[in-house]
């Protein structure tokens, strides 16, 4: 499927909800370490995988849009090898295996009026809301490209660096996504204050990691974050970087939402009209999703308010 498709509509391509989230608070499954791709290891985790995406599936279908449909391997660099207990050949195993597990799904459902492009998505390498150690881009090269290119290997259509949170992690995996000649978008997160937890300002981050690529990235999202929390920095010519919105249900904090107990899934019809005004001021809206807390409701929410405000 030609990326052509996303980069060329008018129409943003719906993405899922929270994932890990969704998985944990409401269908009461154990994922270790917010490691969603051990669900690929089971005849049940992969139906429960599967019927996931058919509710966001049945969404974009109904709207007419595109929908990119991500590999559960946020939690599938070699990174995370040790903490899971098993081995580097293995990891790069389950990645090759969540492609073909995506591809086989894109190739049964998608339409020519509602494509399918798979994601293949790469996480931090710590943790996602304060990264312990600061990588070089070098290093976060060395650290990625692996995943990346077992991905590639098993037949995503791009890759993403998603819940990022300063611009050299980035940069490494832009360049792995380069060096295997896969379309790449990056996603960064941010606190309250609407800066990423380095303290950088998200046009600052963009513009390093377009410097030190040339460019590279097809665009750039924001993602975990409640649109409060940085919608009022959306404000420039820098803005048409930035192709995709993955937002939090909550507004609470990373801290408050790394010790929360319950899940707060915020009001799905809210989380639309706040989409609809984000799209307002962001003119390359290419993907809207959501992230922590939000489920197939707050994406539906979020297509039909969109759908309702190009109408007017």
């Amino acid at each position: 499927m030609p990326i052509e498709h996303l980069l060329n509509t008018q129409k943003p391509f719906l993405a899922d909800g929270g994932m890990e989230t969704t998985f944990i608070f409401h269908d009461g499954i154990d994922l270790p370490h917010f490691a969603s791709y051990v669900l690929l290891e089971t005849d049940d985790g992969r139906a429960a995988l599967t019927n996931y995406a058919l509710k966001y599936w049945d969404i974009a279908k109904a709207a007419g849009r595109g929908f990119v449909l991500d590999t559960p391997t946020w939690r599938a660099g070699l990174h995370w090898t040790e903490l899971m207990e098993t081995t580097d050949e293995a990891m790069l195993g389950i990645n090759r295996f969540a492609a073909g597990f995506a591809c086989a799904y894109k190739a049964k459902h998608q339409t020519e009026a509602s494509p399918i492009l798979v994601n293949g998505v790469i996480g931090p390498a710590g943790d996602g809301y304060a990264p312990e150690h600061l990588h070089s881009a070098e290093a976060a090269f060395g650290i990625h490209a692996p995943q990346v290119r077992a991905l590639g290997a098993g037949g995503v259509d791009l890759v993403s660096g998603m819940t990022i949170t300063y611009p050299a992690e980035a940069i490494g995996i832009v360049r792995a996504a380069r060096e295997a000649d896969l379309p790449v978008f990056i996603a960064f997160t941010v606190e309250t204050d609407g800066r990423l937890p380095n303290g950088q300002s998200i046009e600052a981050a963009i513009a390093e990691v377009d410097a030190a690529t040339n460019g590279y990235a097809m665009f750039f999202m924001i993602n975990c974050a409640h649109p409060d929390h940085f919608s009022g920095q959306l404000v420039g010519d820098w803005t048409a970087r930035i192709g995709g919105i993955r937002a939090n249900a909550s507004r609470m904090s990373h801290e408050e939402l790394d010790n929360a107990e319950e899940l707060d899934d915020g009001n799905p019809d809210e989380f639309g009209s706040l989409y609809a005004d984000l799209a307002r001021h962001l003119p390359n809206l290419k993907i809207i999703g959501g992230c922590c807390g939000t489920d197939h409701r707050h994406v539906g929410c979020a297509s039909e308010c969109l759908n309702h405000s190009h109408a007017a």
